[in-house]
This record gives structure tokens, sequence and C-alpha cells, in this order.
């Protein structure tokens, strides 16, 4: 087969053509596949196909004749690598399968396993998530007398974080006069021995943290000549996707990797660089042409998602931004429906009014669930779109809760399988040494991490000669002997028995699947199941023939902690709603997507408003979740919502005014037709976005907070009675629905029209 497509090749080349498999591509999608050599950076608007691009550069590489193994690709989630290396596979085969391809954190894991000596660490070494990384910072605060509240654990944690992103160690922290100063200002002057100490404690237990897997591969490449030698001619091509999501750190490793070959490929949108507060620089992208001067640029603007009104209402926000770099996507698509703008009096109406829209549109247009998104700024704003799908029995699905794979059942085992692959593991051995309940309480765990930094040793090598140590005897001995022996007997098995063979040992040895399946409470019975679910899903991997990898319980573990959020919580079967942020849409598309809140000092958050900078990212994320949906968008924002217990007024979000006018539809429902808000003649001109939303902002203070209104009884309230409303004002109750708690009022208001409220909650008294 591939001798044959090497003659097909060939005569492409004698005849100036393009081989066959290219011929879905477009003029500007086939330019950036065929230039395989040198710097290259390819600009992809939103929905340009850069996937594509990036799995036929990488297939046309393979039929040219380049090893597999020398080829790395970078990616930002195992779903895209998955996705690229299948469609790689269909046009060259198994071959697909030696590319170097994932994510930034599983390749140079990979890396690290195999220098794990040149860097002084184990090359079984546990990775941290965020849930352990924030258990060993609280240890580390009660065992410094630190305060919590001044040094909050989540808080710690993202500081150590963006110190590491930069390159700054713990003695360059020390070092450095501004940040210990800042540090002091701020009331946080010990944050350095914090950070000192949780370095030294991750160091100590074999583990890293996400941000240690890349700060180590930098100072692998920078410290070690040999091994970076040998990496830097590994890879004979780089290619990065989504690099305007790229950090410093991520930069200066991906550099140093091509800086002898120089056959580096950057594929990303400045537009769609919405990560600043993870790290994000778009300045890498900005500035790629600075640092290879003779880098080609290529740029693909056909848009194959979206309607034409969804490309050019856009195209039309995020002109607005200074720093961008040239392009104009268009799209052969259908014109489309216009951007549906709805305003809302609360963000109650605001949820039912998406509720209800969707429920319309599925069964108008025979859609199933998964046809919709909301996506919101911040996932607090979820709850009440939450009870509006339930009220219509809709299914949903939150992408951003509690994942499988962070329930505590689910942790508890992982920590069992993690402390024997690894057994410097102190996160791991804390949780689980006690539970289920063995004797061994704190006092006694409190010993053991106390003689382990005496001793300057791990707690394992401790527990493993308890008996030499004097404040470990008696019963107490006894007990953690056993506990010893057990986890020994159980990492013995990884010699020759499978990652699930072993996993199915440690859940009925230990006690935990005795101990879940005892709880017959709801949530005991859940706990159970979840667990039976983790060991089926070990199963799957063992017995998954596509997975290139050993089937070694290390190999299982770092599988899971490499997962991204939304990978954790997909299940692409389900038919349901997605409602997520819009962070957590990125990459994602949608037939009809609803953006909701869209106000100021929401979306563009209060935080964002202090400088172009933050306010440009802003929009930016504004034109991602726009640019998600293939058919249609709706806007919507409400005039009033509850912040801190207080109803609050709002102002719709300025960039709804800079969507360009012939693409918006304000929608007016829920006025009264004899309204004074909205005249008949602006009406006629409702393509005038911005004289609607100033007749909307008008609107939404015609319903005052009454400061000097006073709630009364309303439990005798009947229909016919007139009332008056915090908000509304007067009305009168048309249906009394229900009783006690329960009941609610439909209520005709003078000026706000008909709404439901349930009795209880809602301050109103008697006229």
């Amino acid at each position: 087969m591939l001798d044959d497509f090497d003659e097909i090749l060939n005569g492409a080349k004698e005849n100036n053509d393009s081989p066959p498999y290219l011929d879905g591509l477009n003029g500007a999608q086939k330019d950036a596949v065929i230039q395989t050599e040198g710097p290259v950076m390819i600009i992809a608007g939103a929905g340009s196909g850069k996937t594509r691009v990036l799995t036929y550069r990488i297939a046309h590489l393979i039929r040219k004749g380049t090893e597999p193994f020398k080829i790395l690709s970078l990616t930002f989630t195992n779903k895209a690598a998955r996705e690229m290396r299948e469609r790689i596979e269909t046009v060259v085969g198994p071959e697909a399968k030696n590319v170097w391809m994932g994510t930034f954190h599983s390749i140079f894991a990979r890396i690290l396993r195999q220098e794990a000596d040149t860097i002084g660490y184990p090359q079984s070494f546990t990775i941290y998530d965020s849930d352990d990384s924030k258990s060993l910072i609280k240890a580390i605060l009660k065992e410094k007398n630190m305060d919590d509240k001044m040094y909050k654990p989540g808080m710690m944690l993202s500081r150590i974080s963006a110190a590491k992103t930069n390159l700054v160690t713990p003695k360059d922290y020390r070092a450095n006069e501004d940040l210990l100063e800042k540090d002091r200002q701020n009331r946080r002057s010990r944050f350095h021995e914090l950070y000192s100490a949780y370095q030294e404690r991750c160091y100590k237990a074999g583990a890293m943290d996400f941000d240690d897997i890349l700060v180590n591969t930098f100072y692998l490449f920078k410290n070690h000549p040999k091994a970076t030698y040998k990496w830097q001619h590994r890879f004979k091509y780089v290619m990065v996707d989504e690099y305007q999501d790229t950090n410093h750190v991520q930069y200066m490793i991906t550099r140093r990797l091509a800086a002898v070959n120089q056959n580096i490929c950057v594929v990303g949108d400045d537009a769609q660089s919405i990560y600043a507060f993870r790290g994000a620089n778009i300045q890498n992208i900005l500035n790629f042409t600075r640092d290879y001067p003779d880098c080609k640029t290529y740029k693909l603007e056909q848009n194959y998602r979206s309607s034409k009104t969804i490309v050019n209402a856009a195209s039309s926000v995020i002109k607005n931004n200074e720093k961008q770099l040239e392009k104009k996507v268009w799209t052969q698509n259908d014109t489309g429906d216009k951007i549906k703008i709805v305003r809302n009096i609360t963000e109650a109406e605001e949820a039912r009014y998406v509720a209800q829209s969707i429920f319309e549109d599925k069964n108008q247009d025979a859609l199933p669930n998964k046809a919709f998104a909301i996506l919101y700024r911040t996932n607090s704003q979820s709850r009440t779109f939450e009870e509006a799908l339930r009220r219509l029995g809709i299914d949903y699905k939150i992408y951003g809760g509690t994942s499988f794979y962070q329930r505590k059942e689910i942790k508890d085992m992982l920590s069992y399988l993690r402390l024997l692959v690894n057994p410097k593991d102190e996160a791991a051995l804390k949780r689980i040494i006690n539970y289920p309940t063995r004797g061994i309480g704190n006092t006694t765990f409190n010993k053991l991490q106390f003689l382990s930094q005496q001793q300057e040793r791990s707690m394992w090598e401790v527990l493993a000669e308890a008996e030499n140590f004097p404040e470990l005897s008696g019963a107490t001995l006894t007990k953690l002997k056993n506990f010893y022996m057990m986890i020994e007997g159980f990492g013995a098995m990884q010699k020759d028995k499978d990652a699930y063979e072993i996993s199915s040992a440690v859940a009925k040895n230990s006690g935990l699947l005795k101990f879940m399946y005892s709880d017959k409470t709801v949530e005991g019975v859940s706990r159970y199941e979840n667990l039976l679910e983790l060991l089926d899903s070990i199963k799957e991997f063992v017995e998954d023939d596509e997975n290139e990898k050993e089937k070694t319980l290390a190999n299982f573990l770092e599988e899971v902690a490499l997962y991204t959020d939304i990978e954790k919580n997909s299940d692409p079967n389900r038919d349901c709603v997605h409602l997520m942020t819009v962070h957590a849409s990125k990459g994602l598309e949608f037939p009809n997507v609803y953006i909701v809140g869209m106000e100021e000092n929401l979306f563009p958050s209060q935080m964002s408003l202090m400088s172009r900078k933050d306010l440009e990212e802003e929009r930016r994320l504004f034109y991602v979740a726009i640019t998600r949906a293939e058919r249609k968008v709706h806007v919507t924002f409400a005039t009033s919502r509850f912040r801190y217990g207080n109803l609050t007024p709002c102002e719709p979000s300025r960039f709804i005014d800079e969507i360009d006018s012939e693409f918006v539809d304000m929608d007016l429902a829920g006025l009264k037709k004899e309204s004074p808000v909205v005249s008949s003649n602006q009406k006629s001109q409702a393509t005038r976005s911005s004289v609607l939303l100033k007749n909307y902002s008008h609107k939404s203070t015609s319903h005052p907070i009454d400061p000097n209104f006073k709630e009364g009884d309303v439990s005798g309230m009947k229909v016919g009675d007139k009332i008056q409303h915090i908000r509304f004002g007067y009305g009168q109750v048309l249906e009394l629905d229900g009783n006690g708690p329960n009941k609610k009022a439909k209520i005709d208001f003078e000026k706000a029209g008909e709404k439901t409220l349930v009795v209880k909650f809602a301050k109103m008294r008697m006229v």
C-alpha cells in the first residue's frame, strides 16, 4: 500500500500536483500541510478545520518517509490527541500509533519517566492533582501555625503555580526583594516558607504536581546537555496545537526542542486566547514571527461550522480588540438566523425563557437535548438553569462540577493504588492508612510524620522499620506492621499481575468493598456502585487493544491523573443539554447556543474592567462563546439579579452593543404592547441594537425597589385580591396553586405583566 502511494506521490510531484488524499482540503489548508520544512505558523479562525490540517500534515510527513517516532505533536486535551490519531490512522494505518502525540503534560511526563534518574526522582513518581496539593498545603499550614484564613490553600496553590509557570523557584523567590515586599504588604510575609516547604515535601514524596511536570522538563533540558541532545534529535518535527494557550514554560520547552531542526509548526488563533488566568501568554503567538523571522504564515479563514450571520456577528465583536493578528473569517454556509438578544427582568425569568425556548425548539425541529448548550461566565450561574430545565423534564449535564475521579470513594481507592506504585506518596498514605478504620489515628500518624522529618526519611521508610522506634510500640506497632505488610503484599503483585487483577485484590482485601457494601443508605449504595464502576474502567483499560501502553497500574494512574475535566465528565452517548462555563466550551461546538448573563460586571467580569488587556480577553471569551454555535445563538441578560442576598439592578453588557446591528434580532417578548418604553417606530427599527438596549436599560428602572417597602402577611390571599410586590409593583391575583410552603400565586402586575411566584419567598403585601 505504501509503495503504491509512493508512486502516486512521486507522480504528483512530477505533474506539479498534490497527492489525492489532500483533495479534500481547501487551498490554504493544502499549502499549510505541504510546507513541512522550517518554522510555520498557521492562523486558524474558529471552525476553519485546524485539526484536519494538523492531522493531514502528520500523515503527509509519514507518507513522505518520515519516521513516526520522530514526530512530536502537542495538544491541550487527550480527546484532541485521540481524534487526530484516529484520523491519521485512516490515511497511514497502524504507523500512526508511533507518533509522539498527546497533551503537554502526558508527553512530558513520559519523557520525565525515562529521565527520572537524571533529575533525582523515582521512575514511578506520583502526579498530584489539585486536591492532593491543597491537602499538602493545609498540612504544612497546620505544622507551621500559619493562619489558613490569611493563607487560603486554594489561593496559595494558585500563587505557587504562577511562580512555577514563570520559572521562579523557591530559591529565586526568597532572593527577590520585590516579591517579598509585596507579600509583606499583603500580610503574607511567610509565603516563601510555604512555597519552599511545599516543594520539599513533594520531592520527598516522589511526587510532581501538574506545574512540576512542565518545570522539571524545562530544567532537564536546561541543565542536562546529554538529555537535551537526545530529545532534540529524537524529534525532527515539532507541532503545537492551540499555541495561543501556551504559557511561558511551555513556550521555552518547545523552543528548545525545536532548536536543532527548526521544524516547528504552531497552530492557533489569537482571537481565542482566553486562559491568561492560568498563565497563557498571548504574546507567544503574536511574537512568533519575531522568534522565527524566516517562518511561513498560512491563514485558515474559511469557517465550516457556523452560519454567515454567526461568523459575521463574531467578527464584528472581535474587531474591537487592538492586539490581534490580521485575518478575515468567512463562510459559504447559509445566512442563518439572526442573533436573538433577549431581555429578562430577573435571572429566574432568564432561566425560564432559556428552558422554554429549548423545549419548543426540541419539539418543533425534532432535536435531541445534546443539540443545545447553555454557556455562562461563572459556575455559580448554573443553579437557576438547572431548576428551570428540571421543571420541564429536560435532561442536562453540568461540566465543571465534581467529576467521577474526584469523588471521595474513588480518590480513596486510587490512593491505595498510588501507594503501591510509589510508597513515598505521603498524600496517599495519609488518606488510607486508617481507612477503613484500623485503629491508626491522628496521634499515631503525627508520630510517623514527626519521625519522618526527624530522620529525614520518607514516612514509608519509617513504617518499614517501625519496630526500631520506641515511640511506636505495643498495639500501635502491631497495627502499623499489619498495614505495612498488606500494602507490601499488594505491591508485590505488580510483578506478574495486570492493573485490574491488582485493583480487584486491593478493593476486596483492604476492606473497601465490604465497608461500602455495608452502607445501605442511598449515598452508600451510590459509593459502592462508583467503586465497581472504577474497577470496570480499569478492566476496560487492560482489555483496550487500541491502547498501545503497557497495562500496568502506573500507566492507568497516569492516564487518570492527566485527564482533563471535560473528559472526566464526558459521556458521548448521553442525550443531555450541556451546561458549562465559556472557558470549558473551548474546542466544542453545538447547533444551538445560549449565552446567558450578558451583563456589565458579570460578562465582562468586574475584575476585567481595570485594564484594556483584561477587557480584551473578556471580549475574546465572548467571541469564543458565539463561535461555538452552528445554527442559532441566543444572548440573554437580566435587568436585576440577586447578589449577596440583595436584588441589584443590572446593565446590559457592552459586548451586546458591539454586535453589528444587521446581525441582531432584539426579542421584545415579555413587554406589554401598551408599554411606553419601546415605541412602534423603535420596534420597526429593531435591528438598531444600541437604541433598543438603551430602551431596555430604561425599562429596567421602571420597577425600582421601594426603599420604604414593608413586607406584609399574605397567607390569606385569595383570587381577585390586590397586592403590591417589592419590585413588580401593584397587581391582582389571578390563580392560586398548592398549599403551605409550596403555595404559588399567578399575579397580573400592572407594568411587569403576569408572574407566577412562590408565596413563601415573594416579598409582597396586601393592598
